[in-house]
């Protein structure tokens, strides 16, 4: 077996991955990128959000144009043709992946396509196309990821139960679509399918879908979601038996009942993949969840292995990811780096958008946190309702005590774009007056979060201050 010496390696390359590489690189370091996937992107990038996204659009225009019904415009029927779709899609997708192999190649990092795992905390063992080879290295940072979680009584080789990777491939539109988990996942799948004419039930085991998000926006996503998909809350599947002619879920819980569905798709989560790569043969350190624990500097306790990403536990999101790899890189190559985000976002591109950054009022009730609230009602916007988007709102939580921003949250039309002024006020320390004495362009959304920070400081001219 060959040994080869890499100054730094990063073993994975997914959005993590490729950013931990490119920032070690442009910070002088040889940098070998081992990667199991004949392309860069990983999971995000090549199955998950760039590929949901583009479907996401697509049924978005669709429902716009349905929409427009109700002031005097209508259409024809569209047609659906699965086969442009697709290639639409992975069109997207290659082009972003032939980007990232330019700025490999540019930056003079040594590509590798394979697995790794370890031999020891100095070695790895990477099979390729080639045979194994032995690589020793100086530093590692490990981003190798996550998958879907599996549930008990699901009968996985038959081709009608998908996964998120399986359900993005749109090789049919099932008649009957039932989706296990009504989280993030699981309501964009919703929508796409409706969008392209499924029939779609939820299961989810919680009381109500997308758990961590605070109930008034999730009250009016249902608002929506409600007249067209089935959902059955504080309910599990207990089992599915496949036939050749459906397959049959059975439901337990708050509703018992047998569903006939056409696929089935498995949306309960993701698991990290550190059971994946020998690190038996370290010590790095894992919590009972099978996250590795990493510091602040992203290192694990082993002093030249950084971890990075879904590998590291919650929240699961390519941003969170590569964020982590940018410090993990400058900490690896003697810089003065660390992990320390005020709040990492989260958005679920339904219709309405959900997005949310820093303290939930969930987490503030449960913790005892007094906080002042603002909350605009997307009915008073003349954007929103130019927009035909009024079901909607923006909400800012003030510290009681300091002024200071805690947390936002936004249900409506594009409030995942919308959020990142709230991400960059959490972070910079903003007060009520900071963004109510900002002047907003008139109409737009973004003005939402402006009078939501004046009405929690008793300033609004929009709207009775309470």
């Amino acid at each position: 077996m060959a040994t080869i010496h890499s100054d730094l390696i990063v073993l994975g390359g997914g959005p993590g991955g490729y950013s931990a590489a490119f920032r070690a690189a442009d910070l002088g370091r040889e940098v070998t990128l081992i990667e199991a996937d004949s392309v860069l992107g990983g999971v995000c990038l090549n199955r998950g959000c760039i590929p949901s996204k583009t479907l996401l659009h697509v049924v978005e225009v669709l429902e716009e144009a349905n929409s427009l019904k109700d002031v005097g415009i209508t259409f024809a029927q569209p047609t659906i043709d699965l086969n442009q779709i697709r290639t639409h899609k992975e069109t997207t997708v290659n082009n972003l992946v032939g980007g990232l192999d330019q700025l490999t190649k540019a930056r003079k990092i040594t590509r590798v396509e394979g697995s790794g795992v370890f031999k020891d905390e100095k070695t790895l063992i990477v099979s390729t196309n080639d045979g194994d080879v032995e690589y020793t290295f100086g530093d590692l940072i490990l981003a190798v990821g996550s998958r879907p979680v599996q549930i008990p009584g699901i009968p996985y080789e038959d081709e009608r139960i998908w996964d998120s990777t399986k359900a993005l491939e749109i090789q049919s539109v099932p008649k009957h679509l039932v989706i296990i988990g009504g989280g993030i996942i699981g309501m964009e799948m919703a929508q796409i399918y409706h969008g392209l004419g499924s029939k779609i039930t939820i299961v989810e085991m919680a009381d109500s879908i997308i758990p961590p998000a605070d109930r008034d926006l999730k009250q009016i996503l249902l608002k929506n979601v409600k007249k067209k998909y089935d959902i059955h809350t504080k309910t599990k599947v207990s089992k599915v038996e496949a036939n050749k002619k459906n397959l049959t879920v059975f439901l337990e819980g708050s509703d018992t009942a047998t569903l006939e569905a056409d696929a089935v798709l498995v949306a309960v989560g993701r698991k990290a993949n550190s059971d994946r790569i020998g690190i038996e043969k370290t010590s790095i350190a894992l919590n009972a969840r099978g996250w590795i624990e990493i510091d602040e500097t992203m290192k694990t306790n082993v002093d030249h292995i950084y971890a990075i990403g879904d590998v590291t536990g919650d929240p699961m999101l390519a941003h969170r990811a590569s964020y982590q790899a940018k410090v993990a890189a400058e900490v690896a190559s003697g810089k003065k780096s660390a992990f320390t985000p005020m709040g990492i976002p989260s958005v679920a591109y339904t219709t309405p958008e959900l997005a949310w950054v820093g303290l939930t009022e969930n987490e503030a009730k449960e913790k005892g946190i007094a906080y002042k609230k603002g909350a605009f009602p997307w009915q008073a916007s003349g954007r929103a309702l130019s927009a035909m988007a009024s079901d909607g709102v923006s909400k800012i939580l003030f510290d009681e005590e300091s002024g200071r921003v805690l947390g936002a949250a936004i249900a409506g039309k594009n409030a995942g774009e919308l959020i990142g002024e709230a991400v960059l006020a959490l972070e910079m320390g903003a007060v009520a007056l900071d963004i109510g004495l900002s002047i907003h362009p008139h109409p737009t959304l973004n003005e939402s979060l402006s009078v939501a920070a004046q009405l929690a400081d008793g300033v609004a001219t929009d709207l009775m201050n309470r």
